[in-house]
């Protein structure tokens, strides 16, 4: 069983850091590289910081695009590995690599439906990275007024990625936690990550979400 309770370093960047997160911490395992990103704490800690997210109504999507976050998947921790295929060294099992970095093959344990899956390159689809705070919902919480750096920061942190299947990230798509979970062994996780990443980067949640959250956190 892939272990998801791992408290990940929070990000160094001063700029965020002038936003108010902390810098405590620990590297990731697995991708090989130093990309700064997201708290991810115990369930004390999540209830914590959520207390001290700010509940907002979102704002509309006008002039969000993918493209806002910057180039998808950069290498952001400079390790000469993009962010997807570090995430799919950290998460997969029994990974095969093509060169330095390219997974060409592994086995995932889908956190999301709890379906092992083979994962090959040459259907990629079937396993996705997902951004647990997606970033059409960040963009509506607050990310509309950053600057293009610091949504990459967002775009590519480990501490907002998980390798899952593709059926239930699809389902998923941008939705928050009010309208979208995962299966209930790994909600307490999934609301200790997203929760991370809305205090790290002072991301405004809806208080629909705020609740769903909570809820989940019940499950610890």
């Amino acid at each position: 069983m892939l272990s998801w309770r791992v408290r990940t370093m929070s990000l160094v960047i001063p700029a965020v850091l002038a936003a108010g997160c902390s810098a405590n911490g620990v590297q990731p395992t697995g991708g090989g590289g130093s990309a700064p990103h997201a708290t991810k704490g115990d369930e004390a800690t999540a209830r914590k910081e959520l207390s001290q997210v700010k509940v907002a109504v979102p704002d509309p999507m006008t002039g969000y695009s993918r493209d806002k976050y910057g180039p998808a998947w950069k290498d952001e921790d400079h390790n000469g590995c993009d962010t997807r295929n570090d995430i799919l060294a950290r998460d997969l099992t029994h990974v095969k690599k093509r060169d330095k970095c390219v997974v060409i093959s592994g086995e995932l344990q889908d956190p999301y439906a709890g379906k092992d899956i083979d994962f090959t390159k040459a259907h990629a689809s079937e396993v996705q990275i997902d951004h647990i705070f997606p970033l059409a919902l960040a963009w509506r919480m607050g990310a509309h007024e950053w600057a293009t750096d610091k949504r990459a920061q967002l775009a590519n942190d480990p501490g907002n990625l998980l390798a899952v299947w593709g059926r239930p990230n699809m389902q998923k798509s941008d939705k928050g936690p009010a309208e979208w979970k995962p299966q209930k062994s790994f909600q307490c996780t999934y609301a200790e990550k997203f929760i991370g990443v809305a205090h790290t980067y002072r991301l405004s949640v809806t208080r629909a979400d705020r609740t769903a959250l909570l809820s989940m956190l019940d499950a610890c």
